[in-house]
């Protein structure tokens, strides 16, 4: 309705998977993620996408996995002309979609929060801990954490909501090896990422990873460090005691806080100004992070 990409279908190749935002298909030796403009508040997909935001998430993605290519990750090709199968449709995919390897993805999402927003800060009102770390007295909304914390949730299927769980959580659910690595690849990640946006105007405030196992080793699978699965904050307009302005889809979130809306499907309709301006700020985040415009 809005020039929005909200679904894909690519005759003769297998549909596995249509998620909150990608679409994903069976190559046979690899898979296609095409990352649709579809968007998500809440564990609910809204009606109505956002232009153009497909291509900033798979555009920032590539850009950290390049950044970090010390990190194992799961990218074969961001050129889709690389595959014959897909020729016919290059045009659409091209720029919003990755071929990547298979792996078998943990079953955890890995969160990691540098400042203290949120549901956060919610818990930390309310008992002074967040996923059961006690935190010390003194913090205010948005205030940097001492350090980072690893905060891992379940991965719920869409319209349901993620839970919060603990460490130990995870190495009862993956055992403590692949606990541990999980959670020390998240910190990296995360505290490599917050350097690096520092010094571009971005503040990270927090962030998810997923990872999966390929080849008996542990890989950073789907997005990465997006607008969608973290919270950027212009780092001149950060100010402590607040909830910051934000480059990422915490303006949906704020907008949909103002309804009468009981956070389940369906969601409600977006008015037209949220959703441009919601691609101006990803287009944004963009920018600042690479230096380059899309």
């Amino acid at each position: 309705m809005n020039g929005a990409l909200l679904s894909t279908e690519i005759p003769g190749v297998p549909l596995i998977n249509r998620g909150k935002v990608r679409d994903v298909y069976d190559l046979g030796d690899a898979l296609l993620f095409v990352a649709t403009d579809r968007i998500s508040a809440f564990d609910v997909v809204m009606p109505c996408g956002v232009p153009r935001k497909g291509e900033v998430l798979t555009q920032i993605s590539l850009f950290w996995f390049d950044l970090m290519r010390d990190i194992p990750n799961h990218l074969i090709s961001a050129d889709v002309t690389t595959r014959p199968e897909l020729a016919a449709y290059a045009k659409d995919l091209q720029g919003r979609s990755m071929i990547v390897r298979k792996a078998k993805v943990m079953p955890v999402e890995c969160i990691v929060r540098g400042y203290l927003v949120g549901s956060g800060w919610k818990d930390y009102q309310k008992s002074g801990t967040v996923s059961g770390i006690k935190l010390r007295d003194g913090y205010q909304q948005a205030s940097k954490l001492d350090t980072p914390l690893f905060t891992p949730s379940t991965k719920a299927e869409i319209g349901a909501h993620d839970e919060a769980i603990s460490f130990e959580d995870v190495v009862r659910l993956l055992g403590k090896e692949k606990a541990t690595t999980l959670r020390d690849l998240s910190l990296k990640i995360y505290t490599t990422a917050r350097d690096y946006a520092e010094k571009r105007g971005i503040i990270v405030a927090d962030t998810k990873f997923e990872f999966g196992e390929l080849d008996g080793k542990i890989i950073l699978v789907d997005e990465v460090l997006t607008p969608d699965s973290s919270r950027f904050w212009p780092a001149d307009q950060y100010k402590v005691g607040t909830s910051p302005v934000s480059l990422d889809k915490q303006y949906v979130r704020d907008y949909l806080e103002t309804l009468d809306w009981n956070k389940t499907a369906p969601g409600p309709q977006l008015p037209a100004d949220v959703v441009s301006k919601t691609t101006e700020k990803y287009l944004e985040a963009y920018r600042m992070l690479t230096g380059k415009s899309l």
